[in-house]
């Protein structure tokens, strides 16, 4: 019918019929033929592209295209090279835009930020060091006072009066973690000042006041170098004696966590294992507290000894006198601690270390209270007085007039206790003196 239709329409145009009429409609069906060949193997080629294009998709993990090469682990080794400077007001600030340090340096690399913020703590920790040679004119002593040039040492910071100062002697005691000698809160120091952070205040005021000061170092504990090799371990069938299913377990918990560790990153830096080499007897900061009494503080000519501890420092002076009781009530005038963490009942002290520290103790604590408002006691111990702040480290800072006044007026009391008993000791003499004349 269509080849009919065609010839009749062929007929119409050239008005004539003729052979190659004929031809064109016995063609026909195969050009059909031909042109529905033509498009199938078309088709077949687009559906082989796109199951090629699918099975290439399966293959790529979405997940690991989105992850991000962790930069290698190398920073700055000077606040030159870091781009930050302290301002006259003891700020940290960039020298190009001057603004705060920013902690997020880089998007979604939060261990690498991290990192960058631990290698600035470092380089911290050493200018905090010279100011307290440079700027407060202190001398490093190394502990142990007798070690060896293959040991390990730590070291505190002395005045140049800490042993010789007959009167007053001003012991600095901080809290526990990164913080080293002269340093409160390395958080204050980056993130607000240096005045905040450190102990700098404290040592200038107190040398004006005519103290000397020891300046102590209780996280300085261990030295850590790199963890030699070892050589491959037997298997854990050949040595464990716990069940094959819970050795399972064990693993599997292991690999995931390690797992989860480093998905994050495409190319995830690998830490250097390292160890700990403990410095002999200061191996913690109850120990370095406890060493330092020993070699330096109960040797000083100081008559009054002020203490002042943060934190975990609270807990290793209440240590020191679970061991040396009858030497620091004898020596020591005052105590000022701020957010102590020590604990009485937890550290088993005496009723007569309670009622001393009663007596010679304040404990400066974080509430939302005004400054030195008393607070309820939660323990027998010291009396309890609003810092002014609810931030943990702010509380040193935030209490350092008040911390002094504490210890004018202990220091004012000793001197009346003092001359009354000298009055007493002379009228005694002049009483036996006249008795001895009459005679």
């Amino acid at each position: 019918m269509a080849c009919c239709n065609l010839i009749g329409f062929t007929s119409v145009i050239t008005g004539r019929k003729g052979p190659m009429l004929s031809h064109f409609c016995a063609a026909t069906p195969a050009l059909f033929i031909l042109w529905i060949i033509m498009a199938q193997v078309a088709g077949q080629e687009d559906r082989e592209k796109t199951t090629a294009l699918k099975d290439l998709l399966s293959r790529i993990d979405l997940d690991e295209l989105m992850k991000k090469d962790e930069p290698p682990f190398t920073f700055p080794k000077t606040l030159e090279e870091f781009e930050y400077a302290f301002n006259e007001y003891g700020q940290l600030r960039h020298i190009k835009t001057g603004e705060t340090f920013v902690f997020n340096a880089r998007e979604d690399l939060h261990r690498w930020n991290q990192k960058r913020y631990e290698a600035l703590g470092e380089i911290i920790t050493q200018y905090v060091y010279e100011l307290l040679e440079k700027k407060c004119n202190m001398t490093k002593e190394i502990l142990p006072v007798d070690a060896t040039e293959d040991e390990p040492t730590g070291f505190i910071y002395l005045s140049p009066d800490a042993l010789s100062n007959p009167s007053k002697l001003l012991v600095l005691i901080q809290g526990s973690g990164v913080v080293r000698a002269g340093q409160w809160a390395r958080r204050l120091i980056i993130n607000q000042d240096l005045n905040s952070g450190t102990q700098i205040p404290f040592i200038e005021r107190a040398m004006q006041e005519g103290y000397g000061v020891m300046v102590l170092n209780p996280n300085e504990n261990y030295l850590e170098v790199e963890k030699p090799t070892k050589s491959p371990l037997p298997s854990p069938t050949e040595t464990s004696d716990e069940p094959a299913e819970k050795r399972e377990r064990k693993d599997d918990k292991e690999g995931k966590k390690k797992k989860e560790f480093y998905e994050k990153y495409r190319n995830p830096q690998r830490e250097t294992e390292t160890e700990r080499i403990l410095i002999r007897e200061n191996g913690s900061s109850e120990e370095h507290v406890l060493y330092v009494w020993d070699h330096f503080v109960s040797k000083a000519a100081a008559k009054n000894v002020f203490i002042m501890a943060h934190s975990y420092g609270g807990l290793s002076f209440v240590e020191l006198m679970n061991q040396r009781e009858l030497e620091v009530k004898n020596k020591v005038c005052a105590v000022a601690l701020t957010d102590s963490a020590h604990n009485i009942w937890l550290q088993e002290t005496t009723k007569s270390t309670q009622d001393w520290m009663q007596e010679h103790c304040r404990n400066w604590v974080s509430s939302p209270e005004p400054l030195d408002i008393p607070l309820e006691p939660m323990m027998p111990d010291c009396p309890r007085v609003s810092a002014g702040t609810e931030r943990h480290e702010l509380t040193s800072w935030m209490s350092f007039d008040s911390i002094f006044r504490f210890f004018s007026e202990f220091h004012a009391k000793e001197g009346e206790e003092a001359e009354e008993t000298s009055n007493s000791v002379t009228t005694r003499s002049g009483s036996h003196k006249n008795k001895h004349q009459d005679l």
